[in-house]
């Protein structure tokens, strides 16, 4: 038997999980690595922090699993997106930290993006809002601000890409330098329609196209990694943004099925197909995974702080001690007594898309304890996520009643609980909630040919559990009162 090894490279930690393949997780290692805030609003990784990591959770579940390298078929790498890195071709040697998609320097360039009536032209090209999320004002600073990027962009030696760019350029000794197109869309420089480049995108910014990797569909055999740095070529077949993967994993492969992940942030995403849905109500349009070169279509929201808001309540208010606690300390509580959590760290995303957005917590009195604020900002990941679910409704024309959801968080019931109970929806959670980098897995196993088809892998999934609303419509419109009231004091313009 041989194995699928799938690298998940994301924004607060690095695992490599195991597969066999009948698709079972045999072993699998993680490690977080630095948040770096050299400012306010700035968000930083160091590549050379991602990339040992990367390294070392693969080394560890190799040898938890028992399992030799060249037993590994196939890698699948899945990413957090966005976040760019720059480096230089000759040395390997990054010019600068990451650049992480919730950083938002570049706040004040995209104000004046808009200001100049870039907006539909950016919208219809690329699917994206103008923001400091998406990657090409980040690219644009860098190449403007940092001496060693223009340098590097002169002598004509500067690569810049995603995460999945340069784990695969890294772990392929410089022999690969290509993304996939769900990790390209995020850019705000490639064109969704014509699957390239957009000229006018990169001039706009201008970013040389010729700095920029290929792009190519999310399963495909990318190349081989390095034997000097694995020590034998293992092909890397599988490639995806972390929702785009998720998406996949979920086997949500007809028009109108979601998914809902809960990460460092949470991610709703809509497969359309071959129809690219353009929203009016603050959603964005993406490429989802694609087997061939041809645009396939999802509409998103994106909230930026999920469960970073548990970190948060973790690392700077000492409230928790571990994230597995926030749920009994929830249910300790028969509410938040008033109180509501507006965790507005890095502004918001969609549907509002407010820069101006502070974070803030409303609603204290003398009687509020730990409980009520942790159950609070449990309640607020739900909230931005039934923001999401109302604005896709009106998108699509119909009320959703049916969400499958993954990530890290879901395993919190009582998350998930009322998530049914405010969105008045069904919340279907798979047995392995590690979808992300199944779908990453999926992906390698097609162009493998271990798995012939989609509906091979849609067979497979298992649900674990279901949650339906307890909340009378009274009750739930209370909350939701409550709620809006506290979201419109964060915005300060």
């Amino acid at each position: 038997m041989g194995y699928i090894l799938v690298i998940d490279q994301g924004t607060t930690s690095s695992r490599a999980i195991i597969f066999d393949e009948a698709g079972k997780i045999v072993n699998s290692a993680q490690e977080e690595f630095r948040q770096i805030y050299p400012k306010p609003s700035y968000v930083e990784h160091d590549p050379i922090d991602i990339l040992s990591s990367v390294r070392s959770v693969i080394s560890t579940a190799l040898t938890r699993a028992r399992v030799k390298y060249s037993e590994i078929l196939g890698i699948g790498i899945t990413n957090q997106r966005e976040t760019v890195v720059v480096w230089d071709k000759i040395t390997g040697e990054p010019l600068y930290n990451a650049i992480v998609w919730q950083c938002r320097r570049t706040k004040d360039r995209c104000d004046e993006l808009k200001h100049n009536g870039y907006e539909d032209v950016i919208k219809h090209k690329t699917g994206l809002k103008i923001d400091s999320y998406f990657s090409a004002t980040k690219i644009e600073w860098l190449i403007n601000n940092i001496p060693a990027v223009k340098n590097a962009l002169d002598n004509n030696t500067l690569l810049v890409g995603t995460i999945d760019t340069y784990l695969m350029w890294q772990l392929s000794g410089g022999e690969i330098y290509k993304t996939d197109y769900t990790n390209a869309s995020r850019t705000m420089l490639f064109n969704i329609n014509t699957l390239s480049w957009d000229d006018d995108l990169c001039d706009l910014f201008k970013i040389p196209k010729n700095i920029l990797p290929n792009v190519c569909p999310s399963s495909y055999n990318y190349g081989y990694t390095s034997e000097d740095i694995l020590g034998v070529k293992i092909p890397i077949c599988g490639v995806a943004g972390d929702q785009q993967s998720a998406l996949f994993g979920q086997s949500c492969f007809e028009k109108g099925d979601l998914k809902v992940t809960y990460g460092t942030g949470c991610f709703l995403l809509v497969n359309s197909k071959e129809e690219a849905i353009h929203s009016n109500n603050g959603l964005i349009t993406t490429l989802s995974c694609q087997t061939k070169d041809k645009p396939m279509y999802a509409l998103e929201g994106s909230v930026f702080v999920g469960g970073a808001v548990v970190q948060w309540l973790r690392d700077e208010l000492k409230l928790i001690d571990t994230a597995k606690e926030t749920e009994s300390l929830a249910r300790s509580v028969k509410d938040t007594n008033g109180v509501y959590v507006v965790p507005a760290f890095v502004g918001m995303g969609a549907p509002y898309w407010r820069n101006d957005a502070e974070g803030l917590i409303t609603g204290i009195t003398r009687g509020t304890n730990r409980a009520h604020i942790v159950r609070a900002a449990l309640e607020a990941i739900c909230y931005q996520v039934n923001d999401l679910i109302l604005a896709m409704n009106k998108d699509l024309g119909y009320k959703i009643n049916n969400v499958k959801v993954d990530g890290g968080a879901v395993v919190n019931n009582f998350l998930m609980e009322f998530q049914a109970d405010i969105s008045d929806a069904m919340i279907i959670r798979p047995e392995n909630v590690e979808v992300t980098a199944l779908g990453a897995y999926y992906l390698a196993c097609l162009e493998l040919n271990i798995f012939k088809s989609l509906e091979e892998i849609a067979s497979k999934a298992i649900v674990d559990r279901t949650f339906v609303s307890n909340f009378s419509q009274n009750y739930r419109n209370k909350c939701l009162e409550g709620w809006n009231k506290a979201l419109r004091k964060c915005f300060v313009k």
